[in-house]
This record gives structure tokens, sequence and C-alpha cells, in this order.
């Protein structure tokens, strides 16, 4: 039985009675350091802040969000607050939430319903408990609110007005409905952004990951194979790092393009079966189930470290691996060690969810100042057009994502050149 802190108070909007789910209030004030931290670096959500401040965009109206609940994530909340919403919070993974953010956020109004580690009935709870909520508008991660919404709460659709995803998963999962018929609103794909790809996937994804794997094994990486199974953004940033580590990376690939990629980028490219034999450090990052399996963990070396950086804990097929063993047991913390029936060892971290902030603090603030950006100007977005949007997934408008970029350049302190009007009139011609 998990111990739970019910937050019951004033809703300030509403006049009403509302309830937190959390693990303890008291843990506050180390949260809003936190929170305090990544807000002195993240200027181009302080600079919407600003604008949301002045023009209440969300007057009125009510924000449900599930994000990987930590710092940075408390910020966008806070952000969409400020915009005049009243937000709901919930976690998109049970390893990610930091309960010192949770109670710093309930301390600041905000309606939270998540908890480092719940039973898994207790994390699912927790995110219907969100939508209960009954928003207006949503920002989703992977797609389960948007699931629940079209399962289980069907009677909240025809109030939601759209919302934003953060992630390749949920952008699959939305596509699929939208080709169905079955989406009910409009959803925004922040993640194929260029602000969002370019940035959080690659160079995000690239030094969170090792952050991750580093801080859990305290092992090197020099010298090492690494073998990455996937080479898009994500793949390509967790690839150019293990590089940089002084690694030698193996790619695979179902992509001929994208394997032609990653040779021309420098790496090995070789079938999962090849590179099993012959690798240290496994980073799954395909968003697809089963990526490695039973077959791979026969040809696996002693000792070999796997990690996954794909949003749901399925890319690593964890029942063939303990149908293989003959004793699992957690050596540190966040690694299990996998005993086999021959006697090698292998390592799993984190449990094979996201590595990089089951066992890290995710992307650094800078690179989710970008990405949290877009998913603010994009609810701002969908709730100025709903309307006229349909039921369909959305690319994130071309100008909202050069006005992130031009913000970010600013805070920086960076120029750059204009076209004269000859140049312009020259790109604007045929002759």
């Amino acid at each position: 039985m998990q111990l739970l802190c019910i937050i019951h108070f004033v809703n300030d909007i509403g006049g009403g009675i509302e309830m937190s789910v959390i693990k303890d209030i008291k843990l506050a004030p180390e949260g809003h350091l936190k929170i305090d931290w990544v807000k002195e670096n993240m200027p181009v959500l302080n600079r919407i802040r600003e604008k949301f401040e002045q023009e209440k965009p969300f007057a009125g109206l009510k924000v449900a969000i599930s994000l990987h609940l930590e710092a940075k994530t408390a910020y966008l909340a806070k952000v969409v607050q400020a915009g005049g919403a009243e937000v709901a919070i919930t976690g998109s993974n049970p390893l990610s939430t930091q309960d010192d953010v949770c109670a710093a956020l309930v301390e600041d109004g905000i309606h939270v319903y998540s908890m480092y580690n719940p039973e898994p009935e207790l994390y699912h709870n927790l995110m219907v408990k969100a939508l209960d909520f009954g928003p207006d508008l949503i920002i989703d991660d992977g797609g389960d609110l948007v699931s629940i919404l079209h399962t289980e709460r069907r009677d909240l659709l025809p109030k939601i007005r759209g919302g934003a995803e953060e992630t390749t998963t949920g952008i699959v999962r939305l596509k699929s409905m939208e080709k169905s018929g079955e989406l009910q609103f409009p959803m925004v794909a922040v993640n194929d952004a260029f602000c969002k790809y370019l940035f959080d996937n690659r160079y995000g994804t690239g030094q969170s990951v090792w952050d991750g794997v580093n801080h859990t094994t305290n092992l090197v990486v020099a010298g090492k194979t690494v073998v990455v199974i996937g080479y898009g953004w994500c793949g390509k940033g967790v690839a150019m790092r293990a590089k940089g580590l002084g690694a030698n990376v193996i790619v695979t690939e179902i992509d001929a393009i994208k394997a032609t990629e990653a040779i021309m980028d420098g790496f090995q490219v070789m079938t999962m079966d090849d590179a099993a034999a012959v690798g240290d450090y496994f980073v799954t990052v395909t968003g697809n189930i089963n990526v490695i399996r039973g077959q791979h963990y026969k040809n696996m070396k002693n000792g070999a470290i796997m990690c996954n950086a794909g949003h749901f804990d399925i890319e690593i097929n964890k029942p063939e691996l303990e149908e293989m063993s003959i004793s699992k047991r957690r050596v540190r913390k966040d690694i299990e060690e996998y005993l086999l029936k021959d006697g090698r060892k292998l390592y799993l971290l984190a449990e094979g969810r996201l590595v990089n902030l089951a066992a890290g603090n995710g992307h650094p603030a800078e690179i989710m100042d970008m990405t949290f950006a877009l998913q603010a100007m994009s609810i701002k977005y969908i709730n100025d057009k709903y309307k006229e949007l349909g039921n369909l997934v959305l690319e994130v408008p071309y100008e909202l994502d050069k006005q992130v970029a031009s913000y970010k350049l600013d805070a920086l302190g960076v120029s750059i050149d204009k076209l004269t009007d000859e140049q312009a009139k020259y790109l604007d011609s045929w002759k």
C-alpha cells in the first residue's frame, strides 16, 4: 500500500474544493529551488510568459498536461498558468516524476496527480484523475491522455478543443487514429517541428542519455563498443555523443536511407543479430517493440549493458530476458543484473524505461526551453483556431518555429542577416 499525500484546497478560479495527489507536501522547498534554477536558464519561455501575463490567452480555460514531471515541465505548467489557465498535471512515466517538484507546484496553485514510481494501477488512475479535471486543452507525451479520452473518458471529448503532442511515439498513435477517422479533436505534432527535433531530439537526447548512463554505471565509455538501435534524430544524437566520449559506434537500422546516412556520418552499420555479439553498451531509440529480444541475448557478451531512450519500456523485451535468466538482482540503483543459465551476466538500466529521465535529470534546461516554448505556443494556436482546424494531426506552423528560434538567438545575443529588397525581389522572381 503506497502512502499518498492528498491535498485539498480552495480553487481560486472556480471557487470549489479541488484535490491533488502527491507523495509529500513537505518536499516543496527543494522543488521550488529546482524550478527557480531552470527558470533562470529558459529565456525563451520567460519571454513567452511575459506575453501570456499581458494577453491572458487561456483566461477561463483548463489545461491538462502529461509530461515527464520534473522541474522544466513544472516551469512550462507555470507559464501556461500565467496565461490565465487553470492547470492540472500528471506524469508520463512512473520513474521520471520528482516528488519535490510536485509538492512545489501544489503550493503554486497547480493541481498535481503524480508521484515517483507508483504502482501500475495507481499510475493509470492518477492520469485519469488529471482528465477528471475537465480540460479544454491538453499537452500530451506518448499519446496517453488522448488514448484515455477516446476510450475511458469519451464523455469529456465534446469539451476538448485540441492539444499538442511531444513525442514520436505519440505522433505515431495520433496518425493511426487520424487515418482510421477516430481522432476527435486537432493535435499539433510538436515533435516534428524544426526547433524540437533538431535540438531536443538530437542534442538533448544525445547529452541526457549519456548523463544517465554514466551517472548510473560509473564506467568508462571510451574504447567500448556502443550499439545504437535506430538512427532517427534521437539516435543521431546518441551516436554523436558516444563518438565524442571515445566509443566505437555501431548503428542498426531498418531504413536504407538512414543506414546510408549513418555510414556517411562515420559509423558502422550492421544487423542487430550481428551487433549483439560485439556491443558493450546497447541503446534503443526506435519507438518500436522488442528491438532487443531473446535471439540477441543468446549472443551478447558477458557484462553487456542495455538501456532504452524510447518513450515506452517495450523496446527491450524484459519477459524474454527474465525467462532466459536463473536470477535477477539489483546491483546498483537503477541497474538490474540478469544471470543467464550459461553464467553470463547482462545488465539493464532503469527497468528498460527512459534512461535519461528514469536514471537522470532529462534534457538540459536550455534545450527544453525551445521545446516547451513550442508547446505553449502550439496550444495557443489551437485555442485561437480550433473551430476551423478539423480533427487532424497538424504541423507546427512554420512562423511559430521561426519565432522560437528568433527568441533563442535574442537570448544568446546573436544577430543574423536580413535580405535586402533586391535579394528578396530576386528570390521572388522567375526571370
